[in-house]
């Protein structure tokens, strides 16, 4: 094969020279075989990787457990009193079965010390705080400090499939390059999406996420926002991002 170069692009050609411009028509016809090297390669390269976000095959999934009850959670004149008395007024609020209810409130106000009542902490409280009998629950903290040693063992550790884990944290924007590293050398947001990677594979009749966006692409939140309109999975959150919660809370629990 011979070679021609014209400018950035490069043209094999199975033949002499004599006639090349000749039968250049490149049909079906010819003997020419073309590799087309420039910009045009890296802006495919672009194109193809946006549609991929949107094909099926990138989807995020989340491992839903369907509960036999409806109410899985009730909370009646319930406070959060750490010595100071009552942080906020007494509440009362119900979370059924396919609700993503949205906790709302200043900073400070409580709302973290609710999910972590939730996930079975000992928080000191009054009132009641009600959970469905057997009901499994997955929970994202607001930080992710603490999080150390590599991906596998993670994975290990958690009781997840390490391979839906990965695929996972790929469809979330994570380069393989990451998995071999180990966590705490991860940027905020690259654990962030550990967190939320290892949510999506736990099989929960309840997710229980505490300003999961932290630190999160622009994507990455579309991906997950997408999945919780889609999916309908019973959630109780905690976030900042107005626009996400106007999106995806179908009920407000205001403190």
């Amino acid at each position: 094969m011979s070679l021609i170069q014209v400018s950035n692009l490069t043209f094999g050609y199975e033949g002499s020279f004599d006639n090349v411009f000749e039968n250049a028509s490149f049909s079906m016809d010819t003997n020419w075989r073309c590799g087309f090297i420039g910009r045009n390669d890296a802006l495919e390269e672009k194109s193809a990787l946006l549609k991929n976000i949107e094909s099926t095959d990138t989807k995020l999934q989340i491992a839903t457990l369907r509960h036999p009850k409806d109410l899985l959670v009730e909370a009646n004149d319930l406070f959060i009193d750490y010595g100071d008395g009552p942080i906020f007024p007494p509440l009362r609020f119900e979370i059924r079965r396919g609700d993503r209810a949205a906790l709302q409130g200043k900073n400070g106000c409580g709302k973290s010390s609710i999910i972590k009542l939730l996930c079975g902490e000992d928080v000191p409280h009054t009132g009641t705080l009600k959970t469905a009998s057997g009901l499994v629950v997955s929970y994202i903290p607001q930080s992710a400090e603490g999080l150390s040693g590599t991906l596998r063992d993670y994975a290990e550790h958690c009781g997840i499939d390490e391979s839906l884990f990965k695929s996972i944290l790929r469809k979330l924007e994570f380069q393989r390059t990451q998995f071999e590293k180990r966590m705490e050398d991860f940027s905020e947001g690259q654990k962030k999406k550990v967190l939320i990677a290892r949510s999506l594979c736990e099989k929960a009749h309840l997710f229980v996420w505490d300003e999961p966006l932290n630190f999160i692409d622009v994507i990455s939140r579309m991906q997950l926002e997408t999945l919780l309109k889609e999916c309908v999975p019973t959630v109780i959150f905690v976030e900042h991002d107005r626009r996400f919660v106007e999106n995806v809370a179908t009920k407000i629990i205001r403190l």
